[in-house]
């Protein structure tokens, strides 16, 4: 199924009584944050009343979470049951997220795995990655592969195992292949938009209720790198 369709500016790419899943947008903050800007999740919760004309508050679960200066689908539950399912196939990886890179540098290999231990410093909001197991560091484990070639860039298609914060960024800036704009990990100028080119453009999982499966693949954005895929 692909998202076509746009209300109340967001790109809705699935929706039922359970969930509904939205195609986010570079700069879009999935929930609230000291910078007090509005959120994704506020903005769905708007749709929400308005579309189906609910009194009072209206519930929503945030399943997951993209980093502000990506792009993709993120999942929110519109039922308390929803979430809790969801949540447990998160832990159980029955969740498979698929994303895409534009990266610098040409990795070593046309296609691996790179694993290695994260640890987050929430004073600068940044991973830093290690080769082996370290003091308060969790593994992270990611499958990719090289899907394109440009004159100056590489796309990458990219599987997680691991969820870890920052995990995709952090793991190819530290083989040398860091992400388009993505100055925090050693990309050396930033994207026009303030975003960087990471985009989560595929999601595979059973319904939580329906039991049904459910593949979506997200639009890209309209940008002169991706429109290369289109």
């Amino acid at each position: 199924m692909r998202i076509n369709s746009t209300k109340e500016n967001l790109i809705i790419a699935y929706e039922d009584n359970h969930l509904i899943i939205v195609n986010k947008r570079v700069g879009d903050i999935v929930q609230g944050d000291k910078t007090k800007d509005k959120s994704l999740s506020e903005v769905v919760k708007e749709y929400i009343k308005h579309k189906y004309n609910k009194p009072g508050n209206v519930y929503l679960g945030v399943v997951h979470r993209l980093d502000r200066p990506t792009s993709g689908l993120v999942i929110f539950a519109k039922t308390s049951k929803a979430l809790s399912r969801l949540n447990k196939m998160l832990r159980d990886k029955e969740i498979k997220k698929t994303y895409l890179a534009v990266v610098k540098n040409k990795p070593q290999n046309k296609e691996g795995t790179l694993v290695h231990y994260l640890r987050k410093n929430p004073k600068n909001n940044k991973a830093t990655v290690f080769c082996n197991v370290t003091k308060d560091t969790k593994k992270a484990i990611l499958h990719y592969r090289i899907i394109k070639e440009l004159e100056r860039y590489f796309i990458l298609e990219i599987d997680l195992e691991t969820g870890r914060h920052h995990q995709i960024r952090a793991q190819l800036s530290a083989i040398n292949c860091p992400i388009k704009g993505d100055l925090k990990y050693g990309f050396p100028r930033s994207n026009k938009d303030g975003g960087i080119h990471l985009h989560a453009y595929k999601i595979t999982f059973m319904h939580p209720v329906k039991k049904t499966p459910i593949h979506l693949l997200a639009t890209l954005p309209n940008d002169v790198i991706w429109n290369c895929l289109k």
